[in-house]
């Protein structure tokens, strides 16, 4: 409901895809392209570098720590609103608290550390393929062994266990800085997701597409590392579409479309449509004990659960069946259970209900009838 007064005004506005909302979001493209390309010329034109200065101005060692000093500042003071707006909910307070700790700590101040101590800047929060450069090579083998061991073992056995028994909400609800955002600053533009079919459509085939791109950039830089010296013209069009990919991918698609586009489309555009972390969980997430349970015939059909949603699921259309459910976007963000007026939906780590449960119910429901 709109707020009465000028600030009510410019609230909605703001959230609701308005005037307000698109400048924020030009804005925020401005930044990104800046932080990026500042420095550099393109197309003839130079590219004023805004950023290093003030770092230097702060003492800190480059623009991107600089940057990262704001994405942390964006994430705590995003998330100190977020508790506040959901005190009354345990999962919530504490998921955010956590949230807040991952990104000021294993995402911020440990790398900053590791790089005053002239070791590399190493970002426990993020794996392979979400940063897909730790599976490279020429990064990985730079690295002391616990690092290294980190790398292969938190992505190729640490992310599918843990995305077996918790599904992908232990990583992009809780550990993951892209999701960080989302869920602390993105707070008030999560409702503008595209909920259509159109758009789900879109998702399946982008995120997979991704997940796919990644597997194969990984594997030809590996190769070509491999053989690289016998076979020159290889190595050339590897470190090629190495470049592409981080272009397309780590630049375009995670840095500047997907945190600008959030006043108008939504905090999770990244993480729904392109991230290929997301990508793979989603696939371990269908087939391990991550639902989310319906109370059967509870639902009134208010349509809230879908409505803030902020990866698009219609999650009123499996209430309104009384079917607990489980998709491959969902993260776990758990607010369709709290902004539910009649607790319909519980988030839980189970594998399907016993036969013998669905008999007992059905006979308290007198469904054997139908």
């Amino acid at each position: 409901m709109r707020q009465k007064g000028t600030l009510g005004w410019l609230k909605h506005d703001l959230t609701h895809r308005g005037p307000t909302a698109w400048l924020l979001t030009v804005g925020l493209f401005a930044f990104y392209f800046i932080l990026y390309y500042g420095g550099r010329t393109l197309a003839g034109v130079p590219v004023p570098d805004l950023f290093t200065p003030l770092a230097q101005l702060l003492h800190l060692p480059s623009k991107w720590t600089f940057y990262g000093l704001l994405y942390t500042l964006a994430v705590t003071l995003g998330g100190g609103y977020v508790i506040y707006k959901y005190r009354h909910n345990r999962y919530q307070v504490v998921r955010t608290s956590v949230v807040i700790f991952v990104q000021a700590t294993l995402a911020f101040s440990v790398p900053w550390v590791l790089s005053i101590f002239e070791q590399p800047e190493y970002y426990f929060s993020y794996l392979w393929p979400l940063k897909i450069e730790y599976f490279y090579p020429s990064t990985i083998l730079s690295m002391p062994l616990p690092f290294i061991l980190f790398s292969l073992l938190g992505s190729l056995i640490l992310v599918p266990l843990l995305g077996i028994f918790f599904g992908k909400r232990w990583y992009c609800s809780w550990v993951c800085g892209c999701g960080g955002l989302a869920n602390t600053a993105g707070e008030p533009f999560r409702h503008l997701s595209n909920k259509s079919t159109r758009a789900w459509n879109f998702e399946k085939w982008s995120i997979h597409i991704t997940l796919f791109l990644a597997l194969v950039t990984t594997a030809l830089v590996i190769a070509s590392w491999g053989v690289g010296e016998n076979y020159p013209a290889f190595a050339e069009r590897t470190a090629s579409l190495r470049s592409l990919y981080g272009f397309v991918v780590v630049t375009l698609l995670s840095g500047i479309i997907g945190v600008a586009l959030y006043p108008v489309g939504g905090t999770r555009v990244w993480c729904r449509y392109f991230c290929p972390m997301a990508a793979i969980l989603g696939l371990v997430q269908k087939f391990g004990r991550y639902r989310i349970r319906v109370k059967d015939n509870m639902c009134i059909s208010c349509g809230m659960c879908s409505t803030y949603c902020e990866m698009g699921i219609d999650v009123r259309a499996y209430a309104q069946r009384n079917q607990d459910f489980v998709r491959a976007s969902c993260v776990g963000c758990g607010i369709c259970a709290e902004v539910c007026p009649r607790g319909v939906l519980r988030l839980e780590n189970r594998w399907r209900r016993d036969p013998q449960e669905l008999s007992m119910d059905a006979l308290l429901n007198e469904s054997y009838r139908d």
